[in-house]
């Protein structure tokens, strides 16, 4: 039995992936700041560990075969376009000392989940983008500090293998979303905020939400469940370069928003407003992937989007109901 380590296993990727890794006969460490915020985790021991802190990676890399970092200090648009100094340093520490942690310790494989926020802001500037290939990182100029991080530790991957022989796969994530993500408090990312959004007009009657920006900004979205499949295929691959793992299929933020209200029977009103709303345009280019895993998303994003909004709209009703009971704090 592989002994594997799963850094953020209290978050909403990591959660997910230690449930997989479980099912699929693995022993896992999971590790995170925080306990898993919806529900009991299924890894076989969990520990609460500051990832910034060496001495903690060097406890949490122990005896283990393989890792997959997930751990970072990170959230929507909201959250990281308003704390580029926070997420640099905090990321940076936790990605320098896992990694060199982790070849102490004799770990043989490691996995490594970056972003599509590594591609440059000159190629993602109109709606109607060019999906983004691999190779189109470079020349290097991501839109904010969560990005350059995730570059930064793409590199630093590479040369551990290079120089180490530590084997490291790195997949850049477009857009992950699904049941148990964050879906208020700020860090949010889209599918989330516009499944709450909806739910609490569903429930007060209230057919307005907001959406940042003009709503024609494009991105793709992929499923949970597609992406953990993705994970593990490329760690069981060969194959050591940077790899997209997403959905290939380009959405409008106000097409997405009336996808999520038709899964709710409501007919909304959209008002624009001024907020954050990172590059203009973003979509995956998946030749590549598809190519070397032999990979493709499987649930549809109205699938996705239906799963995620029932699971949403159950929390929204829990909370809402818990405001209004007696003796409820108001």
């Amino acid at each position: 039995m592989q002994r594997v380590l799963v850094t953020g296993a209290g978050g909403f990727i990591g959660s997910h992936l230690v449930e997989y890794l479980k099912q699929s006969g693995y022993w896992v460490r999971g590790v995170d700041f925080k306990q898993p915020e919806f529900g009991t985790t299924a890894a076989d021991e969990f520990h609460r560990l500051d990832m910034r802190r060496w001495e903690n990676c060097m406890k949490a890399t122990e005896g283990v075969d393989e890792v997959y970092a997930l751990a970072a200090d990170m959230g929507g648009m909201g959250f990281i376009s308003r704390h580029h100094s926070q997420i640099l340093h905090n990321n940076a520490l936790i990605n320098i000392h896992t990694l060199e942690a982790a070849r102490s310790n004799g770990v043989k494989r490691y996995f490594y989940a970056s972003s599509a926020c590594v591609y440059p802001e000159y190629r993602q500037s109109e709606a109607s983008v060019t999906p983004l290939s691999e190779d189109h990182a470079y020349p290097a100029q991501p839109q904010d500090a969560y990005g350059w991080e995730k570059l930064m530790t793409e590199r630093l991957c590479i040369h551990y293998r290079e120089d180490h022989g530590l084997q490291t796969r790195i997949a850049r994530f477009h857009n992950i979303f699904g049941p148990r993500g964050t879906w208020d408090g700020g860090r949010e990312k889209a599918p989330a905020a516009l499944c709450r959004k909806i739910a609490v007009a569903a429930l007060t009657g209230n057919p307005e939400i907001e959406i940042w920006g003009d709503g024609a900004q494009t991105r793709s979205f992929c499923y949970i469940d597609d992406c953990i499949e993705g994970i593990h295929k490329l760690m069981r691959s060969d194959y050591c370069h940077p790899l997209n793992l997403g959905q290939d299929r380009l959405v409008t933020i106000d097409q997405l928003a009336d996808m999520t209200a038709a899964i709710a029977g409501l007919t909304i009103v959209k008002r624009h407003i001024p907020g954050p709303q990172g590059v203009r345009g973003r979509n995956s280019d998946n030749s590549r992937v598809r190519e070397v895993l032999g990979w493709e998303p499987r649930v549809t994003l109205e699938e996705g989007l239906a799963r995620t909004y029932r699971w949403i709209a159950e929390q929204v009703r829990s909370k809402m109901s818990q405001s209004i009971a007696p003796g409820a704090e108001p």
